[in-house]
Parts: C-alpha cells; sequence; structure tokens
C-alpha cells in the first residue's frame, strides 16, 4: 500500500513538474505531495540552485546598476546535490528490508533446528523404549518435521516479499535517477 501511494503520488509530481515552467511554482507545489521521494530530490536540486543563482548573479546590463542576470557556476554540484538526495530517499524506503531478508534467510534453519532437536528426542525415546517398529519412531519424526514445515511457512512468503519489494526499490532509485536527469536538463535549458 506504501509503495503504491508513493508511486502514485510520485507521478502526480512528475506531472505537475513537466507541466511547470518555472522552479518557484514547483516548489510552491511540494507541500501537497511530501509521500514521494521525488520532491525531497527536487528540492535538494533546487536548494542548491537558488544557492548558486543569488551567489553568482552578474550584472545584465553594466549601464544599469541595478539589472542582474542570474548566472550558474557548475552544474556538477547541483548533480552532486541530486545524487545525495537520491541515496537519501532510497535508504529511507529501505530501512525495513532488513528485517524481511533476515527473516527469509533464518526461519528454515530455525525449522531445521526443530526438526533435529524433534528426531533426538523421537531417537531417545525409540531407545528407551527398546522396539524398532516404524510405528514407535512415525509419530515423532512427524511431529518434528512441523518445525521444518513452519519454517519455510515463515520464509517463502518473506522471500517472495523480499523480492517484490526489492523491485519496487530498483524502480523507484531509476524514477530518482530519471528525474534528476530531468531537473539538469531543465535547468540547463533555463539557465545556460
Amino acid at each position: 500500500m506504501v509503495f503504491r501511494k508513493l508511486r502514485r503520488d510520485s507521478e502526480t509530481f512528475v506531472r505537475m513538474f513537466r507541466k511547470s515552467k518555472r522552479f518557484s511554482e514547483i516548489s510552491a507545489a511540494c507541500e501537497s505531495l511530501r509521500n514521494t521521494p521525488l520532491v525531497e530530490v527536487f528540492l535538494a536540486g533546487y536548494e542548491e540552485l537558488e544557492a548558486q543563482l543569488t551567489s553568482g548573479s552578474k550584472p545584465h546590463n553594466p549601464g544599469n546598476p541595478g539589472s542582474y542576470s542570474p548566472t550558474l557556476k557548475t552544474i556538477n554540484v547541483i548533480q552532486r546535490a541530486l545524487s545525495r538526495a537520491s541515496s537519501v530517499e532510497l535508504t529511507k524506503l529501505e530501512r525495513n528490508m532488513s528485517w524481511l531478508a533476515t527473516t527469509a534467510s533464518v526461519a528454515p534453519f530455525i525449522g531445521l533446528f526443530g526438526t533435529v532437536l524433534g528426531i533426538i528426542t523421537a531417537f531417545t525415546g525409540l531407545g528407551t523404549e527398546g522396539t524398532a517398529t516404524i510405528r514407535a519412531v512415525a509419530p515423532g519424526i512427524a511431529d518434528a518435521l512441523i518445525a521444518t514445515a513452519a519454517g519455510l511457512f515463515a520464509a517463502i512468503p518473506a522471500v517472495i516479499a523480499y523480492n517484490y519489494f526489492v523491485h519496487q526499490l530498483k524502480e523507484f532509485g531509476a524514477a530518482m535517477d530519471d528525474f534528476s536527469l530531468e531537473f539538469l536538463n531543465l535547468m540547463e535549458r533555463t539557465f545556460s
């Protein structure tokens, strides 16, 4: 559900970004779409852009001292700000993935451990009874295998969910990279 909302808000933000002609308009509209990581990427790039434009303004018309033209110092600094913001946002999205990965990888081993303990108990009981028939061993082994089934029951959905969410995170990472490039293109067209 969270990823669905993020995707919907991201699509809305990208449509708004593409329609708008001014960065200030986009910045003002960001408050309503705070659920998308693209907003934070945009705000990081916009903040760096504003810092460069305000510190790098040069006289537009030497005859008119009040007339200034905004100039862009370097695009690399803005590109690094966008990249850093993308990395931070992706890290935020990934924060609970380690629990899912741990569940997926550890649950079968916990089940196997339970099975081994159950089989040990079954054979210990068999040794004390003194009879070596399948009727004496089968119930203990069947009980022991329940632990394996429980471990797999936890691990299989965790692996499926983990793979699904990793795919979603890769898509968001690609979307942030694409947006960063689009931001840089618009910035270069506007200020170069």
